[in-house]
């Protein structure tokens, strides 16, 4: 491929361009001829940024595609990609001229477009890791239905990348920001390392250009030396192998000074310069057969030293893209060199990944050696974009370690995984019901760290306690997401227990009768958030004492009260404040209280012991923190006006458990819609999560923050 891109970048006329497009595919394609012809007419007299000729940049993006993949389908949409975006040529039309399956190609490819924002944002702005993780988002989604899609836009991000300098600084920036953290990551997933390596180093010049020129000084500096050294290897392993029975045209060997992304990675690892890194080379072979692999190994050990805590065997263990390969590091008189043994299968894989096996165009899916569960996992649509990102970011930005069950079956994960995120990955009920783990047979905690080989067996216990804060230890988004809905059920079912409770209590009922009247509720799961809402428990309370007849006359209608750090909601007096020992509940944590003989036990609400009392129905009362930390805000919320509208807008604010401190109606755009400005107090500390809850129930222009340093 180095070739393709070394002549794509000396390209400057349409007919150069067509002509590398033709040298990777067939001149004589009905199909191909018929994309190029409409692509040329749509892009006519169209320009790009550099002042050449748009059409160039499909052609190309073509030419890379037809590189790394024998489908047509993926060649004619990469021709096509930009036509229903920039043109009037529409995706009907598509579909009418190419079928069916090209137009949800060209569709994916638009969509991922569209969801980008028109103006890039600033690299400096807030919002740079919203977009990204919008594009993100979207680029997943789209391809879960055809993961060419992904494929192709690698290809056409490539293409954007060389051509980069053609626009603004800020720009620049902005793009490769985005393709380092959003599209390396997927062609690593893919597999398709050619693309993965030259996003990265592509990236790496714009976005740190002193460090990029450091090592490029260096590299050039140093360049008739490094090839000598490289040269005079590759001869000796050569000499070597032939020795060793092997004939000449029976293997391959090349050499390479390693991409310069990695090495500025191993400098910020390892805390050193560019001349204080061994094993700046790298040399390839490749053989015919898998067995073959290993006598060239076996060579190599016998003759050079090896770094044994280097050696890595991805043939008999591949990685979950499909990469297959045994690496090792060698000791030679000159110095260090890594050596990746391979088969020329192995190779194509590893250069183009999950696109090396594609022959849709006759109907047969060969895909089967690459594991694209990844990409399903990361269908989760959580409320919060940047959470998704970040869930994401942790699958795919990262290196990966190899982990065994101990019947031997391998699973793979973000290095810095614990042994949790082995029990997500082996099914959602093991993560659930995990209670700690044998590594390596040995008795393990639940956050041990995993290491590349280690052989893991997770102990489960059907009680097993949910540990919300493990979502921040754990790597992988299966894991994270399983323990965020687990704790969600949690709480749901602590709430549920809780509320029923409370209000047997209060009324002195029978839990029965209690159970029928929540049933009776319009909305039963909003009535159980009563147990942390005062706002909910005061509609729930006025609910039961104006629809059920059979309340007592005798009813004491509750208080509020502080006594020392809660506020209390009952109608039963209340001597004293006690903990128990089960739990260490910190302020602002979430937490319930059991009555007890005129006094009240203050339990975590996710504490083991206090659900094993709610589910006993042991007697309850509303507790909240008195002292907790307040959180003020300004909205701005887009009003229709319509009668009862404020009404409606202060009795969800107030649902939301929002203190509303001052309201100005003073500010209309039109006759239609008035904005509303709204100061408002909360306890919640999240400003993300409490902007989507308010962005669900109103249209939110606005949220500004007031909790100001200097604000009194």
């Amino acid at each position: 491929m180095e070739a393709l891109l070394s002549k794509a970048d000396n390209i400057s006329t349409i007919e150069e361009a067509e002509k590398l497009l033709f040298s990777y595919t067939d001149s004589n394609s009905e199909i191909i001829n018929k994309a190029l012809t409409l692509a040329k007419k749509s892009h006519f007299g169209q320009t790009r940024m550099s002042g050449e000729p748009y059409i160039i940049h499909p052609l190309l993006v073509g030419a890379f595609t037809a590189m790394i993949s024998n489908d047509e389908m993926m060649v004619v949409s990469a021709l096509l990609h930009d036509v229903v975006e920039d043109t009037d040529y529409t995706l009907e039309e598509l579909n009418n001229e190419f079928g069916k399956d090209i137009a949800l190609l060209v569709d994916g490819l638009t969509k991922i477009e569209v969801m980008r924002d028109e103006e890039l944002i600033p690299s400096t702005s807030n919002q740079k890791l919203i977009s990204s993780a919008l594009t993100f988002r979207n680029m997943l989604i789209t391809s879960i239905k055809d993961v060419r899609v992904l494929v192709v836009k690698l290809c056409d991000r490539l293409h954007n990348m060389m051509t980069l300098d053609a626009l603004p600084k800020h720009k620049q920036l902005r793009i490769a920001e985005e393709t380092m953290v959003v599209y390396a990551p997927i062609a690593h997933r893919l597999g398709i390392g050619q693309i993965k390596n030259r996003l990265e180093d592509l990236s790496f010049y714009y976005i740190y250009p002193d460090a990029y020129k450091q090592i490029d000084d260096y590299i050039k500096g140093h360049s008739q030396n490094l090839q000598l050294k490289l040269n005079t290897f590759i001869q000796n392993i050569k000499e070597l192998i032939i020795l060793n029975d092997f004939k000449e045209k029976d293997f391959e060997i090349f050499g390479r000074v390693k991409h310069y992304y990695s090495m500025y990675l191993k400098m910020q690892r390892k805390g050193i310069g560019i001349d204080e890194i061994l094993d700046l080379l790298a040399i390839r072979i490749l053989v015919k057969e898998d067995l073959d692999c290993y006598d060239v190994l076996g060579i190599l050990h016998l003759n050079f030293k090896p770094i044994i805590s280097r050696f890595k065997d991805y043939i008999t263990l591949p990685k979950e893209n499909g990469y297959s390969t045994i690496h090792t590091t060698l000791f030679n008189d000159d110095g260090i060199v890594e050596a990746q043994i391979r088969t020329y299968e192995m190779h194509k894989t590893a250069e183009f990944g999950i696109a090396a096996h594609w022959h849709y165009k006759d109907g047969r899916d060969d895909t089967k050696e690459v594991n694209l569960d990844w990409l399903k996992g990361l269908q989760y649509q959580d409320d919060s974009v940047e959470e998704f990102y970040s869930f994401a970011k942790g699958e795919l930005f990262s290196e990966d370690i190899s982990v065994y069950s101990p019947v031997g079956d391998q699973i793979t994960l973000p290095r810095g995984s614990v042994a949790l995120d082995f029990g997500y990955a082996i099914h959602s009920d093991i993560g659930d019901t995990a209670i700690s783990a044998l590594v390596n047979k040995q008795k393990a905690l639940l956050l041990t760290p995993l290491k590349n080989g280690d052989v893991v067996r997770i102990i489960t216990d059907k009680d097993a306690s949910v540990h919300c804060s493990w979502a921040d230890t754990v790597r992988t988004s299966r894991a994270k997401e399983g323990i965020r809905n687990a704790c969600k059920q949690k709480i749901k079912e602590c709430n549920r227990l809780s509320a029923i409770n409370i209000f047997g209590l209060l009324f002195d009922m029978p839990v029965d009768k209690i159970k029928s009247l929540f049933d009776m509720c319009e909305s039963k799961e909003s009535a159980f958030k009563l147990t942390s809402n005062k706002q909910i428990y005061r509609d729930v309370l006025g609910r039961f004492i104006s629809n059920y007849t059979d309340i007592s006359d005798n009813f004491i209608y509750p208080k509020e009260f502080v006594l020392e750090h809660f506020t209390f909601i009952s109608n039963k007096h209340i001597d004293s404040v006690e903990f128990d020992y089960c739990c260490h509940p910190k302020i602002g944590d979430d937490i319930v209280a059991f009555y007890q003989n005129n006094k009240v036990i203050i339990h975590h609400k996710l504490c083991k012991e206090a659900f094993k009392k709610m589910q006993n129905h042991e007697p309850m009362v509303f507790v909240s923190w008195t002292n907790e930390k307040s959180y003020k805000y300004r909205l701005i919320i887009s009003l229709q006006n319509r009668k009862g509208i404020l009404a409606e807008l202060l009795h969800k604010l107030a649902m939301l458990d929002l203190n509303i401190l001052s309201i100005d109606l003073g500010i209309t755009s039109s006759e239609t819609a008035e904005f509303c400005k709204i100061e408002v107090e909360t306890k919640e500390q999240n400003s993300k999560k409490l902007k989507d809850k308010l962005s669900k129930k109103f249209k939110l222009v606005d949220m500004i923050s007031l909790n100001d340093a200097y604000n009194k």
